[in-house]
């Protein structure tokens, strides 16, 4: 593609050295930068792109997105903000996939990986393909292996080219994303039109990144407040679209910023709700688990289904109404949904059983909220009699508020605590867990084990648990590294419950 080609829409300040050369790739990192590339100069909290151009240079780059001019005798183009023009630059370069794609968002603080693996699953049943962008990387059917991504919405020229292979290579009309608020507030996903959105809930995360939850909502709601844009690329008026070609919107009714979600999406977006608590379009009531799973009835349409699940727990009843609104929005049956969903046995490292006696169960949870959700999940399904235990840390280098919080939620609702490190990253551990203990009513060494060793203290979690006990482990779910402030080392949750539990593994 030529520079003039690639930049004909992008909205920049100025052109330096301008000469209308080739253009056969996109770079933000000079280490991996190839001859014919464009280097986007990217500004960012401890790097400065800028800094990096003229080693991109001499790697092949042929042209430079930049802030300001620099002194190298190359094309260049100078935007207000390289962070928030590289999507631009990225959807144009690959031909703007995302507008011949069913392209559905998923946001909010916990559940996103679910929905969007519940999504695919019923898809599928309803015989079409589709893919997954998301925390545990991307796959191209809901048994297909997953491909590493670095973050939970890849960078923008990752993403497009993505996108791209989706529907050209592999021939799959249907893509189900999860957006963060980081990728939303970086413009990672810019340029791409979204069919759909779906909110799972919105509590306290991330914000030593959005210091205050306004800021926070205010990136989720990005996502909604694109999906008018779908509307408009090849119509001049929304009469000219059938209803399912109209985006659709789904809100969790029973989270606190539901109202303000839906005000934040334009009256041309189709709008569906579903909860437990308050009235919805898509409702559960009648719940009951069990340790075989959960049970409820859907209604609907004016209409009761009931649903028999091998998920279990509270949080896992809302990620399934998600779900059954969101495709049900795509027009597909609600009897084809629960068909899918009834087949459903979990998704990596959340509310995962790996042991059966004690019942050992990996979560990803590391926020209050989920936390909360989780425990409240495993004291369903505690026998009578027997103790529900949890083992959990905080990240290093992450919003250090929620520390206290979550030791508060554990005491409260474990019968026991074991409190040790998760990914301390630069942090000291030791610090991290006196920010837990400072949540913590009272320190009794009875009911509270402090442990910073993480392996060690799962090790001793055979000698506090009974067979008939529940043990939740939290934090880390489906990782199998730990970063410590020198290196990252290999280190999976399930596989170490495995090893100290060897005689009772699932599957053993």
């Amino acid at each position: 593609m030529k520079l003039d080609e690639l930049i004909e829409y992008l909205d920049y300040k100025d052109l330096i050295n301008f000469k209308d050369v080739d253009i056969t790739g996109l770079s933000y990192n000079s280490n991996t930068t190839k001859k014919g590339d464009i280097f986007i100069c990217l500004v960012g909290e401890h790097t400065d792109g800028h800094e990096y151009a003229q080693q991109a240079v001499e790697a092949g780059a042929v042209a430079l997105l930049v802030e300001h001019e620099l002194p190298i005798k190359v094309p260049q183009v100078v935007v207000s903000s390289t962070r928030h023009r590289i999507a631009d630059i990225a959807d144009r370069f690959y031909s703007s996939p995302s507008r011949s794609l069913n392209l559905i968002g998923i946001t909010g603080t916990n559940g996103k990986t679910t929905v969007t693996h519940l999504i695919q699953k019923i898809l599928e049943e309803n015989g079409q393909k589709c893919a997954l962008i998301g925390t545990l990387g991307y796959k191209l059917s809901s048994t297909g292996e997953y491909r590493d991504a670095k973050h939970t919405t890849p960078q923008a020229p990752e993403l497009q080219a993505t996108l791209r292979m989706i529907k050209d290579v592999e021939k799959i009309d249907n893509v189900v994303m999860e957006v963060s608020s980081h990728a939303l507030e970086q413009n990672r996903v810019g340029g791409c039109r979204f069919k759909g959105a779906v909110l799972t809930n919105l509590t306290q995360d991330h914000l030593d990144y959005h210091i205050t939850m306004d800021n926070y909502f205010a990136a989720k709601a990005m996502l909604f407040q694109s999906l008018e844009k779908s509307i408009y690329p090849n119509v001049d008026s929304i009469d000219e679209l059938e209803p399912l070609e109209i985006p659709f919107a789904v809100i969790n009714a029973d989270d606190e910023y539901a109202t303000r979600f839906l005000n934040a999406t334009s009256n041309f977006v189709r709008k569906y709700t579903y909860g437990v608590k308050n009235k919805a379009d898509f409702m559960a009531k009648d719940i009951k688990f069990s340790l075989n799973g959960a049970e409820f009835t859907l209604t609907a349409n004016d209409k009761e289904y009931k649903v028999s699940l091998n998920l279990n727990g509270m949080f896992s009843v809302y990620n399934v109404l998600a779900s059954i609104a969101a495709t049900s929005a795509m027009g597909i049956s609600i009897e084809t949904a629960i068909k899918a969903l009834e087949g459903v046995h979990g998704v990596a490292g959340r509310f995962e059983v790996v042991v059966k006696k004690p019942l050992v169960i990996v979560d990803y949870a590391h926020t209050p909220d989920g936390l909360e959700n989780v425990l409240k999940s495993a004291r369903e399904i505690t026998p009578e009699g027997a103790k529900l235990i949890c083992l959990f840390g905080c990240g290093g280098d992450r919003d250090a508020t929620k520390r206290p919080k979550m030791g508060a939620i554990a005491q409260a609702l474990a019968d026991k605590i074991v409190i040790t490190s998760d990914n301390p990253r630069s942090e000291d551990p030791h610090q991290i867990i006196t920010d837990i203990i400072a949540g913590l009513k009272s320190v009794n060494t009875e009911n509270v084990i402090v442990e910073q060793d993480r392996g060690a203290a799962i090790a001793l979690l055979k000698t506090i648990a009974q067979s008939n006990d529940v043990v939740v482990i939290a934090g880390k779910g489906h990782e199998d590294y730990q970063i410590l402030k020198d290196k990252t080392i290999h280190f999976d949750d399930r596989e170490e419950a495995r090893k100290v539990f060897a005689t009772s593994v699932i599957g053993g």
